[in-house]
């Protein structure tokens, strides 16, 4: 009986030879099954239309998700080890001060207009982003300081020169606000560069249609060539175009991805990201590395010219309850200006802690008395500050609703205007009407910092000098040094060294209150594949590509 279950010695080797060519099968399919499939259009439901696509523009989220695609840089930032990787420079050298740096350009590049890739267009874009074009109303790029010219060597060499040490330069063209263009881009208005159409670049994919306000349609490029060089994906993108579609309502977009109408998403809810992941669609958590999501104070403004009030609101806030209330994990509470992941990151939680205590107290030596109405008076003044919401950061409004009520218990409130106010622009300028503002930038480099509080960058804290003319006498010398030294420092250590003195001088003033990590949260179907992120969360879709379904 045992023989007839025994094979027998050729019966044995055909079965191994089938179960070997079986096996064969099996990875053969299994290849194919994970290999690209090429073709499809890809549609991306965006939160918000894009305001303008000037490169240097880029750092408004909308305008970078379609920049990304459609834009080359000269160098490439690794998203994982944040190094700096050739892509249309294919290799660099600089002083040792930082003043001069020199880049080969990779050969065989063009522009979508035909026009080539090559040492003067790279010298033309760079010559525009950092000294801008006041008659075309282009402004100065925040990724690069103290710039002075560009020099051709011969048509793949270009050399820049800096008035002062600039170690930061060399990430800065890494960053989509250094997103490379045609000259026919460059020497269009400002206004003009609203429009997507007007934007030639020499990326993966070609802005084929707009409508303003509502769509923009993007096709591949069938020759693109020169992605970079570590990649996965080489030669031509694997979809055929990009549909963005502006939708505005958060339940729209998410109940349009679950019911297969869209195949990727910007701005998920944190109370719908399990909703998604339940139904196994994949939840993208981009880390941003900058300046975290919080609230700074205007010190011009005489509610908050006192360091003892705005540190009585820092210790007013409790961001644990903030971040336990109204988002996932993929938010973690601030504990530093800048985010844990940024490079010259220091852990300063003990300047953060929640203490309404040791507020009362601050508020009662600043000379804040308590009104009849719960809220603090002083020389006919009640302690309340007006904010925009800032739509483009997640939950915003609940975020300050809930500090506004935190506040409420040691006597202040914060009052919360509308994000879509006409009158936003100007009164965000003026320290009077807006004593706070909603923080929050970027950037794989100390130099986040200075891009969110000097003076001529984003002027956060509103200095004389700086973005607006209606600021009478508050400037920081000490703070701006700092800053100044951060973009200058060519010592590696000693510039994460100035980045830490720049976060602690920050919070022992109180110009700002950290209140949560920002994410860029993202969902997608589960047959998209292939997306990747750069190092501050906008996505590339490059190498992704479609799966039957």
């Amino acid at each position: 009986m045992q023989n007839i279950f025994r094979l027998s010695a050729v019966g044995r080797g055909l079965a191994r030879g089938m179960a070997l060519a079986l096996g064969m099968s099996s990875l053969n399919a299994l290849a194919v099954e994970n290999a690209p499939v090429k073709g499809g259009t890809l549609i991306y439901l965006e939160q918000q239309a894009h305001t303008n696509l000037y490169p240097p523009a880029g750092g408004f989220y909308p305008n970078g998700g379609i920049l990304n695609q459609i834009t080359d840089k000269l160098t490439y930032q690794n998203p994982k080890t944040l190094a700096i990787e050739p892509w249309i420079a294919e290799s660099w050298t600089s002083n040792d001060d930082k003043t001069q740096y020199t880049f080969k350009i990779r050969p065989g590049v063009t522009f979508s207009d035909g026009k080539p890739l090559d040492a003067a267009a790279v010298a033309k874009n760079f010559d525009t982003f950092g000294l801008g074009n006041k008659q075309l109303h282009l402004p100065v790029s925040e990724v690069i300081n103290n710039y002075d010219h560009s020099e051709v060597i011969d048509p793949l060499t270009v050399k820049f020169y800096f008035r002062k040490s600039s170690p930061g330069f060399l990430q800065g063209t890494s960053t989509i606000g250094s997103g490379l263009v045609s000259p026919a881009t460059l020497a269009q208005n400002f206004d003009a560069l609203g429009d997507a159409r007007h934007i030639i670049g020499s990326g993966p994919f070609v802005v084929s249609n707009e409508t303003l306000g509502r769509e923009v349609d993007l096709r591949v490029r069938d020759d693109y060539r020169w992605g970079p060089k570590t990649l996965a994906q080489q030669g031509r993108a694997n979809l055929d175009g990009i549909k963005f579609i502006i939708t505005p309502e958060d339940s729209v977009r998410i109940g349009a991805l679950l019911a297969g109408q869209a195949d990727f998403i910007r701005q998920v809810q944190a109370y719908d990201e399990k909703q998604a992941e339940g139904q196994h669609f994949i939840i993208y958590a981009a880390p941003t590395r900058g300046v975290n999501d919080g609230i700074s104070f205007r010190p011009d403004n005489p509610l908050v010219a006192d360091v003892r009030v705005r540190q009585a609101l820092l210790h007013a806030t409790d961001t644990g309850q903030i971040v336990n209330t109204l988002f996932s994990p993929h938010y973690p509470r601030a504990t530093s200006v800048i985010a844990a992941p940024a490079a010259g990151y220091i852990n300063l939680a003990d300047k953060l802690t929640y203490d309404p205590q040791l507020a009362a107290q601050l508020l009662d030596q600043a000379g804040w008395k308590p009104g009849t109405d719960g809220i603090r008076q002083k020389e006919g003044h009640s302690l309340v500050l007006s904010v925009y919401e800032s739509p483009p950061q997640p939950q915003n409004k609940e975020v300050l609703q809930l500090v506004s009520q935190q506040w409420s218990k040691v006597g202040a409130r914060l009052n919360i205007l509308a994000g879509d106010a006409g009158s936003k622009t100007a009164d965000s300028l003026d320290p009077l009407k807006t004593p706070a503002n909603v923080v929050e930038v970027g950037r794989a480099d100390p130099d986040v910092i200075k891009s969110q509080f000097y003076p001529t960058n984003r002027d956060a804290l509103l200095q004389k000098g700086g973005l607006s003319s209606k600021v009478q006498n508050f400037s920081d010398d000490k703070l701006n040094s700092l800053l100044v030294a951060i973009s200058a420092e060519v010592d590696g250590q000693k510039r994460l060294a100035l980045a830490g003195e720049a976060q602690k001088y920050l919070l022992d003033q109180a110009y700002v209150i950290p209140i949560f990590e920002e994410p860029q949260v993202f969902a997608g179907a589960p047959y998209l594949k292939g997306v990747s992120f750069e190092a501050v969360g906008r996505p590339a879709f490059y190498g992704a590509w479609l799966d039957k379904h």
